[in-house]
């Protein structure tokens, strides 16, 4: 496959997952007050950036966190948070790209370091833009940022957890174990 056309089908393949990944935003299994939830959405990132690496997976990742941020009601108190909620965050979905071409242990590593990523980026940005709003969360009192900003951004923690075995188990399917690994791409 020539250099040009092997650029081109992964543009358009990173399109359509993103496409699909703002889609399944949408759809969530559970949803926090303001903003956070239980889905899929970073399912299609993560397949992405193990089948076509670390660069492809980032500019994907980037491209679905301002999608988000602009038709997923994106919620904001300032340009950082829009900045570590969303643009950082969802970019660092791209880190599943360091699995890419690397087997059934590059998928895990991949999937978790991808879904941490994001959870690291909003467990900060949650700790330090939004510590401030703090309130009672789950029946518990608290007064710690980082704690609370743990306990509310837990269910995109869940969400990965869900993201890395649905990983797992398509790698386990041959078909899609080929996609993910890029075997169909010469």
């Amino acid at each position: 496959m020539s250099k040009t056309r092997y650029a081109v089908r992964a543009m358009v393949e990173g399109a359509i997952f993103v496409a699909i990944a703002e889609v399944l935003g949408y759809l969530k299994l559970w949803h926090m007050p303001e903003g956070g939830s239980i889905s899929l959405m970073m399912l299609p990132v993560v397949i992405y950036a193990l089948r076509w690496g670390l660069g492809n997976g980032l500019l994907a990742g980037l491209a679905l966190g301002i999608l988000d941020f602009m038709l997923g009601g994106g919620f904001a108190i300032g340009w950082q948070s829009i900045l570590g909620d969303y643009l950082v965050a969802i970019t660092a979905l791209g880190l599943a790209g360091l699995g890419h071409k690397k087997g059934f242990s590059g998928i895990v590593l991949g999937a978790v370091l991808g879904c941490l990523g994001r959870f690291v980026s909003i467990w900060v940005t949650g700790a330090t833009l939004w510590g401030e709003y703090m309130y009672d969360i789950y029946g518990l009192p608290m007064d710690n940022e980082f704690i609370y900003s743990f306990l509310y951004n837990l269910p995109v923690l869940i969400s990965g957890v869900i993201t890395t075995v649905i990983c797992v188990a398509l790698y386990n399917i041959r078909p899609t174990r080929k996609y993910m690994l890029g075997e169909d791409i010469v």
